[in-house]
């Protein structure tokens, strides 16, 4: 492990004196690291200084260094983003959690030095998470049509709920009458999904999550099926145009849009230190056990 990129958006004031000690904790190990140049840019006009070897800026400069590991400095949104510039290169992404929950960001910032070490000895190890592919018959999210956590429609314009119909590989699923629907990765069951009440689903698990947000027959539950699927999507409303988004994007769709979901041909690879696991971090971020008989 010899070249790493540090990938961020903004630095909070509180956050300072840690990535300057972990900057500085870098450069004893004497490893070679880059600064994702938006990322540069805010440590910059926070006044902390980085020895970098220069910043980077897309996919091709990722591979024309060699990039072998990238930390990203933030929340899960982070990790999101940092999917976009990696793509299908296969480079494993290493959260330290400045954010919130941190289900992917999953290393404590005070852990962030004991990070670089377990780097440096090459003791932490990797996971490939599935993702959702999106194709339509209209552009739609550029070249990067895919999502490690999720894609969902919303209704936009009015209080009116609108329809969406699904089929599952040719088959009549359900015309959701809803505010929106929710098709979530494992990895996003713990996200949007999950506060819709959908469930929680292993990583490895094989499945996508239909979920409703806010739907009109009571009835209507959230569905666990194959990622070896194909689902189609049209949408229907009284107002012309409603949202859609594929991870932290998002684009105006209208029903003359037909959308088809399927799993990604790719997968996002994920770092961790030895000793952490699915688990413990849903014991952990979900406060789950705190309860005197345990």
């Amino acid at each position: 492990m010899k070249k790493i990129l540090l990938y961020g958006q903004t630095v909070k004031a509180d956050d300072k004196e840690i990535i300057k000690n972990l900057l500085e904790k870098i450069d004893r190990s004497h490893l070679e690291y880059y600064v994702y140049d938006q990322y540069s840019l805010s440590l910059d006009e926070a006044g902390i200084v980085h020895n970098n070897q220069e910043d980077i800026k897309a996919k091709s400069d990722l591979e024309a260094i060699g990039i072998d590991l990238i930390i990203t400095l933030g929340g899960d949104g982070t990790i999101l983003k940092a999917t976009n510039l990696v793509q299908d290169l296969d480079i494993p992404i290493m959260g330290i959690n400045m954010g919130r929950l941190g289900f992917l960001a999953n290393i404590e910032k005070s852990k962030a030095e004991e990070a670089i070490d377990s780097i440096v000895a090459g003791d932490f190890f990797t996971e490939e998470r599935t993702m959702l592919s999106l194709k339509s018959n209209l552009p739609l999210f550029d070249d990067m049509p895919f999502a490690l956590n999720d894609f969902t429609v919303h209704k936009r314009d009015t209080s009116s709920m609108i329809t969406i119909t699904v089929m599952v590989d040719g088959k009549y699923l359900n015309a959701y009458w809803a505010d929106g629907l929710i098709f979530s990765t494992p990895t996003g069951s713990t996200g949007y999904s999950l506060s819709c009440g959908g469930p929680i689903i292993s990583p490895d698990s094989g499945n996508i999550v239909i979920t409703p947000i806010a739907p009109h027959n009571l009835n209507v539950r959230p569905i666990v099926i194959s990622n070896d699927a194909e689902i189609s999507i049209s949408v229907e409303g009284r107002s012309e145009n409603f949202l859609c988004t594929l991870d932290s994007r998002f684009e105006t769709i209208t029903a003359d849009h037909k959308i088809t979901l399927t799993k990604c041909p790719f997968r996002t690879k994920l770092a961790h230190l030895n000793g952490t696991d699915f688990m413990q971090t849903i014991r952990e971020k979900l406060l789950w056990g705190l309860d005197k008989r345990n």
